[in-house]
């Protein structure tokens, strides 16, 4: 009885070669021109950082043989993501921009689509958080996180939509706050669960050209803002997650990979939580 109570509840999820961004490309997303607004990744120790979101998604999109145009307003950030494009044969543009400058965004657009020759793709990882509680939430704070976190997609889709391509692709990158209060983040929260209107209007603007959007909400990923932000908070580490592991950066660009390719040529308008059942389970 005393070894039963020893064993865990539940085997823990494997970390296969798609997990561990080892899995070779299958040209799934072969000839396509994809922005990606947030590419680069924040370092919180260079030695030790895993893969962030938008780095592993740039990275996997190569390997599946679309142009990427790496944008992110870290240049040196952005720059990296391109040279391991390169050094695996992939081609990558890298643009800066700041998400929260209305003319900043509508220049990176117009870059990204006259340096790849076109756009089929958009995908918009960008995110940050700040006010603890309602207590730490000035206005000030609130406005600078939904500028970044929701004003921004907006324009972003509002200056790329007539550029786009017929039968292209929108993703937006959320998070399961969105769903649950996890971050103690009010204006993280609301942010993202914002996103899903924009993202169903999105869809119906974009219908006319066959452009589809979704989102992809990530739940607990071992990336270096995950990292950054346990730092903060180390509840956050002692989250009980099914499948008894935080999640890769790689299982978020798959989902990410499968919803921007042609796979999901029937989806459109739809949240994918990635995060192990931990919004819906747990």
């Amino acid at each position: 009885m005393a070894d039963e109570k020893k064993k865990p509840p539940y085997i823990p999820l494997p970390v296969g070669e798609e997990a561990a961004g080892q899995a070779p490309g299958r040209g799934r997303l072969t000839g396509k021109r994809i922005l990606i607004v947030g590419g680069g990744q924040r370092t919180v120790d260079a030695e030790t950082d895993p893969v962030g979101n938008g780095r592993a998604m740039s990275l996997l999109f190569a390997r599946e043989g679309a142009q990427v145009a790496v944008a992110d307003m870290d240049t040196a950030s952005a720059n990296t993501t391109a040279d391991q494009i390169a050094s695996e044969g992939g081609k990558a543009f890298v643009l800066t921009a700041d998400i929260s400058d209305p003319d900043q965004v509508a220049a990176m657009v117009t870059q990204a689509s006259g340096a790849m020759g076109g756009l089929d793709g958009i995908v918009l990882n960008v995110g940050i958080g700040a006010g603890m509680g309602l207590d730490g939430s000035t206005p000030e704070l609130w406005d600078q996180v939904l500028d970044v976190n929701l004003r921004g997609p907006m324009l972003t889709c509002r200056a790329a939509l007539p550029l786009m391509e017929e039968g292209g692709a929108i993703l937006f990158i959320s998070s399961v706050a969105s769903m649950k209060p996890g971050s103690r983040l009010p204006s993280y929260d609301a942010s993202k669960a914002a996103l899903a209107g924009l993202m169903r209007h999105v869809a119906l603007e974009a219908e006319r050209k066959a452009i589809r959007a979704n989102i992809v909400a990530p739940g607990l990923i071992d990336t270096p803002l995950g990292r950054l932000s346990t730092q903060g908070r180390p509840s956050r580490a002692r989250t009980n997650i099914p499948g008894g592991r935080q999640g890769t950066g790689w299982e978020v660009a798959y989902a990410a990979l499968f919803l921007m390719s042609g796979e999901a040529s029937y989806i459109n308008g739809q949240v994918l939580a990635v995060d192990a059942g931990l919004s819906t389970i747990r």
